[in-house]
C-alpha cells in the first residue's frame, strides 16, 4: 500500500473530497486522468444554487455544510476565487425550494421580487446574496490546499478500480461522467452546457433563469474582468465543440437582460457535460480483496453546490 486513499477524479468533487481526507490526517492522492483546466468543473457556472440535482432532501443538507464552506473561503476572494454577490433567479418562489429550506434560511439575504426588481419580460423572481466562484482561481486553491495537507495530484487514467486499490486501502470513484462506463453505471448521462466568457462591461449582479426541464438557459455571472453568459442544457448530448448559433443566441437571451453586454468583446467559448444521474450516488461498497469502494458522483449541475457536504460523508464513509 502506497497510500491510506487514493480518490481518482481531479474535479472539484474529487479535490474538495482529497482535501478533506487529508486534512483528517489520511494519506491522499489524486489520480487524474485531466487537469484541472481541462474538468468539467472548469466550465461549471459555479453560482451555488442547487440545480439538476436530487435527491432533494440529502442535497439539501450537503449544501447547507457548503455554503457555509464558501461563506469562509469568500473573506479571502483572490487567494479562494470565492466571492458572495447578489443577484436574482428569475421564475422562482420560496415555495419553490420546498427541499431546501435548511439552505434556504442559512442565505444571509433572500428575499421574493416582483416585476419592478426584475428585467423585462420577468414578473417575478428571487434575490439573493450567494457564493459566486472563479473555477480557474478556486480549483488550483483546492490543488495547493491539498499539497499543503500532505495530498498529491498526478495525471493518471484507469481503467478499472482494481488498479488504485492495489495501492490503497480505500478507493474514492469521483469520475463523473467517466462513472458510466468505468463502474460501469448506465444511469449516468450526460447534460451538454455551453457558455461565452465576455469581457465585463461593469456588470457586478448575477441573474439567472433556468425553467425545469429547459434546454435553453439565460445565466449572467459576473467574475473579476470576466461575465459568464450562458446557457444551454442539452440532455444526452456529448459533443464538446461550441456551436456558434448557440453562442449567438446565449449573448443575446443575456443582451436582452443587461443590454450593455451586447457589445462586450468575446474571450472565450466553453463546452462541459454534466454528469447527471436521477439521485447522487454516495455511498460505500467492498471490492473483492477488502478494498473499500466509495462512490461519489452523478452531481448534474451542483457539484460545486455540494461538494463539501458531500466530502464530509467520504470521510465517514472511508472509515
Amino acid at each position: 500500500m502506497t497510500a491510506d486513499v487514493i480518490v481518482v477524479g481531479g474535479g472539484v468533487v474529487g479535490l474538495s473530497a482529497a482535501v478533506a481526507l487529508a486534512e483528517s490526517g489520511r494519506g491522499v492522492r489524486v489520480w487524474a486522468r485531466d487537469g484541472g483546466a481541462a474538468t468539467t468543473s472548469a466550465v461549471a457556472g459555479a453560482l451555488i444554487w442547487p440545480y439538476r440535482i436530487e435527491p432533494a432532501k440529502r442535497v439539501g443538507a450537503w449544501s447547507v455544510r457548503s455554503l457555509r464552506v464558501y461563506e469562509e473561503l469568500a473573506a479571502r476572494p483572490e487567494e479562494t476565487g470565492v466571492r458572495i454577490v447578489g443577484g436574482r433567479m428569475a421564475d422562482t418562489s420560496l415555495a419553490d425550494l420546498d427541499g431546501f429550506d435548511d439552505w434556504a434560511a442559512g442565505i444571509g439575504e433572500l428575499r421574493e421580487v416582483g416585476a419592478d426588481e426584475m428585467p423585462p419580460g420577468y414578473a417575478r423572481g428571487l434575490y439573493a446574496r450567494v457564493p459566486l466562484v472563479d473555477m480557474a482561481v478556486y480549483l488550483e486553491y483546492l490543488r495547493r490546499r491539498l499539497l499543503a495537507a500532505g495530498g498529491s495530484v498526478a495525471e493518471r487514467s484507469v481503467s478499472g478500480f482494481d488498479e488504485p486499490a492495489a495501492e490503497a486501502r480505500t478507493v474514492v470513484n469521483c469520475t463523473g461522467l467517466g462513472a458510466r462506463d468505468l463502474v460501469p453505471d448506465p444511469l449516468v448521462r450526460p447534460v451538454r452546457g455551453q457558455l461565452v466568457v465576455v469581457e465585463n462591461p461593469g456588470v457586478d449582479e448575477w441573474f439567472v433563469s433556468a425553467p425545469p426541464g429547459a434546454e435553453e438557459l439565460t445565466y449572467v455571472l459576473p467574475l473579476p474582468g470576466s461575465v459568464k453568459l450562458g446557457g444551454s442544457a442539452g440532455a444526452g448530448r456529448w459533443d464538446l465543440a461550441p456551436d456558434p448559433a448557440e453562442a449567438e443566441a446565449i449573448v443575446a437571451r443575456c443582451a436582452a437582460v443587461r443590454p450593455e453586454l451586447a457589445g462586450a468583446k468575446v474571450v472565450e467559448h466553453r463546452v462541459g457535460l454534466r454528469p447527471a444521474r436521477p439521485e447522487v450516488r454516495l455511498e460505500a461498497v467492498e471490492l473483492p480483496g477488502g478494498t473499500r469502494l466509495v462512490h461519489n458522483y452523478g452531481h448534474g449541475g451542483a457539484g460545486v453546490t455540494v461538494a463539501w457536504g458531500c466530502a464530509d460523508d467520504v470521510v465517514r464513509l472511508a472509515g
